[in-house]
């Protein structure tokens, strides 16, 4: 598989911008949304007017087409924001891949094409209360006439208060295993449909989460996605896959955030007349940091070129990539949080926010329980081994 080439030059200067962003404007935007617990529309606008949520599709979309392992670079610049800004260009620059190659030709004009431009948002809909690894949902479908009538409860479905559709995964009634899914991009709120908002997170301030409940919902036929059958396909290859890499990604990114304050406050912070940043403890922190960061960075982007090339270990190294980065994550964050010492609890300190919006990614895309299941089985039957990743 051919992988596209960017004009260096352009995208020097989009990566340029994207980093004045984030240190400038950005963090007023953070500070706005941790104040308000909200996302306003004039912030989904500016990234919108900035082309942000239209990076990785392709022109034929609307998009610009930065080939996804040059589009995680960027991902990794506008991670070290808010949660919620990020959460918003990751979502909307991914959720067309699962999309795109199984909507009809009305569907792309629809709901494919207006996401990429920013126009509509798609809130990606798996999770249930009590399932979430994908052959376990429940939430069933059935087919009457031109509809299928839906029954079922999604929950932690991030945007699924704001979005104007859904990317969401059922099963025919009666039907067990993946050979049952159906997937749909269906229009959020149709009669029966019931949004509860359930927002009120303890990080990532600002994305509204939704539990949605379906009750003799009829969904149109023409809102499927592919083949009945196919709703894992759709759901877990084509968004899950790359998803978790760009989590994985946006975990360096905010570990490359917590390490920079913990950096700046070490040199700034003066104990018994000597700077923090001279203390061995403090350098051990520093250096920890760094290496875990360097190791997650580079899996994450092999993980990223084999998933282009659609290499058999994309999946067990998308999974393994988010499954080292996440545990990076939480251990950067929890000691640059230390080398703030108590200042670093209030929440005056921007590293606060980070340590708070660190640890969603512990479950965004899966749990690490569940990727380990993942690289294990991989591992097990032979589909991936570490001679063949590291060869490729």
């Amino acid at each position: 598989m051919a992988v596209a080439t960017v004009d260096e030059a352009e995208f020097a200067a989009l990566k340029a911008e994207i980093a004045a962003w984030v240190a400038g404007p950005g963090e007023e935007w953070a500070n706005r949304i941790e104040e308000t617990g909200d996302v306003p529309p004039e912030l989904f606008a500016e990234l919108k007017d900035r082309g942000w949520l239209s990076l990785a599709a392709p022109a034929e979309l609307g998009g610009r087409g930065i080939p996804f392992s040059r589009y995680l670079e960027l991902l990794e610049l506008i991670s070290k924001s808010h949660g919620s800004i990020r959460m918003l260009v990751h979502v909307i620059n991914g959720t067309w891949r699962a999309m795109a190659p199984y909507a009809t030709p009305e569907l792309l004009d629809e709901v494919v094409k207006p996401s990429v431009a920013g126009d509509k948002l798609v809130a990606f809909t798996l999770t249930e209360p009590d399932n979430g690894t994908g052959a376990d949902i429940t939430t069933s479908v059935r087919r009457e006439g031109d509809d299928y009538v839906m029954n079922g409860v999604k929950h932690l479905i991030t945007f699924g208060v704001k979005a104007d559709y859904l990317l969401i995964a059922a099963r025919l009634e009666g039907s067990t295993g993946n050979d049952g899914t159906v997937a749909f991009a269906m229009p959020n709120r149709l009669p029966g449909a019931e949004v509860i908002d359930d927002s009120d997170t303890m990080g990532v301030r600002g994305t509204d989460h939704a539990i949605l409940k379906f009750a003799e919902v009829r969904v149109p036929a023409k809102y499927r996605l592919g083949e009945e059958g196919q709703g894992l396909e759709v759901a877990l290859g084509g968004f899950l896959l790359p998803s978790r890499v760009s989590v994985a990604m946006s975990a360096v990114g905010l570990a490359e955030r917590a390490q920079e304050l913990a950096i700046e406050f070490s040199k700034e912070r003066v104990t018994f007349g000597k700077p923090l940043a001279q203390r061995q403890v403090i350098q051990f922190y520093i250096a920890e940091n760094f290496g875990r960061i360097a190791a997650a960075k580079s899996l994450i982007i092999q993980a990223a070129r084999t998933y282009e090339q659609g290499a058999p270990e994309a999946s067990a190294l998308s999974s393994a990539a988010k499954m080292i980065a996440v545990e990076m994550l939480a251990t950067v964050t929890d000691n640059a949080l230390q080398v703030f010492g108590g200042r670093g609890y209030w929440k005056k300190n921007a590293i606060e926010r980070v340590y708070r919006d660190a640890r969603a990614q512990r479950f965004e895309e899966g749990t690490n329980e569940i990727q380990k299941l993942v690289v294990a089985r991989a591992a097990i039957t032979g589909e991936a081994n570490t001679e063949g990743i590291l060869n490729w």
